[in-house]
Parts: structure tokens; C-alpha cells; sequence
């Protein structure tokens, strides 16, 4: 069977302010290995937009619907092995019907949408660390999802050595994937900043071993900037 893959079609954006109903929401997605910080920079950003105004949903993946919840205990947390095939079929399931039931609606009434990982992190982990294949993954997640992709998707970058130092020090269980050994993660690492290297337009790669703070600054700075632009017209995601 052939997979009809539609061309991707960015979530876009307008101002909040003065914005009209009809005008999309901006769509931001934060990727990088375990351990580089994305949720904390993902909540400076929600607040950060809320104070000027805008509505924000602010979600992940797996986990951001009720479906996923569902979803996320069996790839992370299930104790027996889940062959790689299934693995990334599971998660490109749940982003079908998240993006579906929640993100699509969201952006469509006017919410700028904050999400932690999408499709950039199956491409790595199962792409690369499963050695599943970048194109066959990443198709298979454009044509879950319509062919959405994100305004800007956040790249924070660690050593995972260092991350490790950091998910060990928050003294919790390791999921299925945190568990995976050194070189797994090298290849995700490895693997994230050559998606970011090919689509620069949509990436911001950010040295994750930088203060908090100043990655906020310069995340909010490139979002400024696509705040700034025209607002487009038309259904959410359309494939051009």
C-alpha cells in the first residue's frame, strides 16, 4: 500500500492582538534529546505570550489528548519489548488523532499552540535511534497529520551525557527511551541537527547548556518576528 504524503503546510500565524477571528494561531513545537530543558522553556513561553495577550494551548506528545495518555504509558512505560515498526506506528497514531481533536482546533480559533516534541522527534529517535529510516518515518507522520508542520520548532541542543547528569539528578525512573544506551542518544543528538540543518527556515537550534533565561530571550525574540508577519488566509494546514 502507498501512503499518499501531502505537501507540508505550515501552522500559521498572526498578531493577537487586534487579530481576527478568521486568522490562524502560530504553532511552535520544542525538540531535543531528554533532559535539555524543553519543558521549562515551553512554559516561559506560554507565559510570556499570555502576558501579551494571546490565547495559548500548551501540550505534547505522546500524552496531549485522552487517547494519548493511553498511548504514552505503553511506548514509555510498558515493560516488555514493542518491535520498532509498532513502536513508530504507535506514535504516529496519536499524533493523527491529537492533531485532529486538539491542535488543528486550536490554531483554528485563533490559539498559538506550544507543543512538546512532534514529528521531528519520531524521525529521531525511531528514524535514527530504531534505524527505522528518516523519509519512510517522516512520511508516515506528514500523512498522519495532513502534512502540518510548525511555524518554528525550538532545537535544544545538549550533550546527552549532560542530560543524563540531569535526569539523574531529578532521582526518577528512566522511561524506555531515556534508558536507551549512549550511542542510541548520540544518533538521536546526531540525527536533530541534521533535520535542523535541513530546514533552517523552521528550526532554531539553541545551545541547551546556556542559562534558562537567555534561552528565553532568544526564543522570544524569533517569535516576535513571526508574530510580525502578515497573517494568512485559509483552513488550517492546507497542503499548498
Amino acid at each position: 500500500m502507498t501512503l499518499e504524503v501531502p505537501e507540508p503546510a505550515p501552522g500559521d500565524s498572526g498578531p493577537a492582538e487586534g487579530r481576527a477571528e478568521s486568522e490562524r494561531g502560530l504553532f511552535i513545537t520544542f525538540e531535543g534529546g531528554d533532559g535539555v530543558g524543553k519543558s521549562t522553556q515551553a512554559a516561559l513561553l506560554q507565559e510570556w505570550l499570555t502576558a501579551r495577550g494571546h490565547t495559548v494551548v500548551r501540550t505534547r506528545e505522546p500524552g496531549g489528548s485522552e487517547v494519548g495518555v493511553l498511548v504514552r504509558d505503553i511506548v514509555l512505560h510498558h515493560r516488555g519489548e514493542i518491535a520498532p515498526r509498532a513502536e513508530a506506528l504507535l506514535y504516529a497514531a496519536d499524533r493523527a488523532h491529537h492533531i485532529e481533536t486538539v491542535v488543528r482546533p486550536a490554531l483554528g480559533r485563533g490559539a498559538d499552540v506550544i507543543q512538546d516534541r512532534y514529528l521531528d522527534s519520531s524521525v529521531a529517535y525511531q528514524g535514527a535511534g530504531r534505524v527505522l529510516g528518516r523519509d519512510e518515518v517522516r512520511n508516515l507522520s506528514v500523512w498522519a497529520t495532513g502534512g502540518l508542520l510548525p511555524d518554528l520548532t525550538v532545537l535544544l541542543d545538549l550533550d546527552p551525557a549532560v542530560a543524563r547528569e540531569r535526569l539523574e539528578a531529578d532521582d526518577k525512573p528512566f522511561d524506555r527511551l531515556e534508558s536507551e544506551r549512549s550511542a542510541f542518544h548520540d544518533s538521536v543528538r546526531e540525527e536533530f541537527l541534521a533535520l535542523a540543518a535541513a530546514e533552517p527556515g523552521r528550526f532554531l537550534v539553541l545551545d541547551a547548556s546556556r542559562i534558562p533565561a537567555d534561552l528565553a530571550t532568544d526564543i522570544q525574540g524569533r517569535v516576535q518576528s513571526l508574530l510580525a508577519r502578515p497573517a494568512p488566509t485559509g483552513s488550517v494546514g492546507d497542503a499548498d
